[in-house]
């Protein structure tokens, strides 16, 4: 059983802003993307080559990185890649004749500043899953094996030959950070690795060889669909649409709001697919109904229980972004550059513009009358200081920032990338050209990240544009984090006390005028 793609095919918007650089000639001849670990490097396939993106793997294979063009990988050419994972410091490819190859920037894989062809004999494979320093592998006849990279020992001259982890007739693998699952033919889940947090689903210290999945109730009636593995958590699918979970992140679903140290069943129905990554204790659901899901560590570091999104994404990457701080590609995911739309032909188009926005020396090109229609800011500016204009010069923003707001205005569903970099950016545009929906991605984004330790990066942006919504949050960081630590710093050092007196003292006449609070 070869592994299926756990996403459909997505566009380019869900993915960093650096993206746009890339020609778009070799963005519409891919078919399929990866993202290796960590995050801002990739690998592109073509119908028939394999392509690097990023400062971090075109080191890894002794490429030089170009922001406009990924890098052809030559060892991989003509082959048909069928599943791409990545591990810590390395990435494996697997190609349809059922061979495997390696790279790596850690010196005991030994890859050689190339892909490696990993020297299986006459085995091929059709599977393989990555732990954090760990390749395991499924051979076409069900058999498990692995490689591992070698910490220990004096001889690390070669990577560990194949180790039989002794489990038959298995149809799917899956891997945590460091833990490993097994799906066999005969409907039994195997375990094995660490089990800090329950994600094995059983009750031993983490085994080393593998061991039986058992369910609490033991009610379960249907077959087991998928399994796959977060960074310290594990999803069980079963074909009548329920979705079981184990270990950490599963612990926002409890009562008692411990770890799941035993399948614990997840409150969504009907789910067709699910979606994890071996580095994130994060996760993600479609049911039968096109509606996504997400639950575990957010990006604030905060624990989500299952929400539904609103917001209709298309994809699994898409979706990610509720969650994440960028898009994530979950496996080896088929690409479609979306080029059809007739108003998206008129954003920077050469053959098809008249004004061209320069932004940090660079061009972006664009139709007035679209931008009229879809801008008041641009309505009135077309029809006062910009009238007679072909060429606007830009001074307040960023290149990236102002071709991906031009980009929002031709793109109805164009997912903006927020962070806490260009946040500051992104608000002061959106308040000096009035635009409503902009703002709004903006204030969603300071209402998710906002907490103890980001409340003084955004106070100036909620107080500077009057983000109102944010009052409950901020009254309640301020009641159970920010004064109970002011308190008993002033008890545990007495000279804080005085000083904090003095302070308050000069603000007594603030705090009268603006509070209206009196002292006498």
């Amino acid at each position: 059983m070869k592994k299926i793609p756990t996403d459909t095919c997505v566009n380019i918007n869900p993915f960093p802003l650096y993206f746009l650089d890339i020609d778009r000639k070799v963005i519409q001849s891919m078919v399929s993307i990866f993202q290796t670990h960590p995050f801002t490097s990739y690998l592109f396939m073509t119908e028939d080559a394999t392509y690097a993106y990023g400062e971090e793997i075109c080191k890894w294979l002794s490429l030089k990185h170009n922001s406009k063009r990924p890098q052809k990988i030559d060892i991989l050419n003509d082959k048909k890649i069928i599943q791409v994972e990545s591990g810590h410091e390395f990435v494996a490819v697997l190609t349809d004749d059922g061979l495997v190859y390696l790279a790596s920037g850690h010196p005991t894989w030994k890859t050689n500043n190339t892909f490696r062809l990993i020297p299986t004999g006459n085995d091929r494979f059709e599977m393989m899953a990555c732990e954090g320093n760990k390749l395991l592998l499924l051979r076409q006849d069900g058999t498990v094996f692995a490689f591992e990279q070698k910490y220990w020992g004096h001889d690390d001259s070669e990577l560990v030959t194949l180790v039989n982890i002794d489990i038959k007739n298995v149809k799917i693998i899956a891997c945590g950070a460091d833990h490993s699952l097994a799906l066999t033919n005969t409907n039994e889940i195997y375990s094995w690795g660490w089990n800090n947090h329950g994600q094995l689903g059983i009750q031993s210290n983490n085994p080393n060889i593998p061991t039986l999945v058992s369910f609490a109730d033991c009610s379960i009636n249907s077959p087991i669909k998928n399994i796959v593995a977060g960074a310290r958590h594990s999803l069980f699918i079963l074909e009548d649409g329920q979705v079981f979970g184990c270990g950490y992140g599963q612990r926002s679903i409890n009562d008692d709001k411990e770890d799941a140290k035993v399948p614990t069943k997840i409150p969504i129905e009907n789910v067709q697919s699910v979606a994890c990554t071996n580095n994130l204790d994060l996760s993600l659901a479609l049911d039968q109904s096109s509606h996504y899901y997400v639950w575990g560590m957010a990006r604030n570091l905060e624990f989500l229980p299952p929400i539904k999104l609103d917001n209709l994404p298309r994809s699994f990457s898409s979706a990610s972004l509720a969650i994440s701080s960028s898009a994530i590609t979950f496996g080896l995911t088929p690409f479609v550059f979306e080029y059809d739309d007739p108003i998206l032909k008129l954003f920077n188009n050469p053959d098809n513009y008249d004004v061209e926005f320069i932004v940090d020396n660079r061009s972006i090109l664009a139709c007035k009358c679209h931008l009229k229609k879809e801008s008041e800011y641009y309505s009135r500016m077309f029809s006062g200081d910009w009238k007679d204009a072909n060429k606007v010069i830009i001074r307040n923003y960023s290149y990236n920032i102002y071709r991906s707001y031009l980009r929002m205005l031709h793109e109805e569903f164009y997912g903006f990338n927020i962070y806490q970099s260009n946040i500051a950016e992104l608000i002061d545009l959106a308040n000096c050209y009035n635009d409503e929906r902009l703002m709004k991605h903006c204030r969603e984004f300071i209402q998710k990240e906002l907490n103890v330790r980001t409340i003084f990066t955004y106070l100036p942006l909620i107080d500077k544009y009057e983000i109102d919504e944010m009052h409950d949050k901020l009254v309640k960081l301020t009641m159970e984090d920010i004064l109970p630590k002011i308190t008993k710093n002033i008890q545990t050092n007495k000279k804080n006390i005085t000083k904090f007196l003095l302070w308050f003292s000069e603000q007594k006449s603030f705090l009268k005028k603006e509070f209206k609070i009196e002292f006498d």
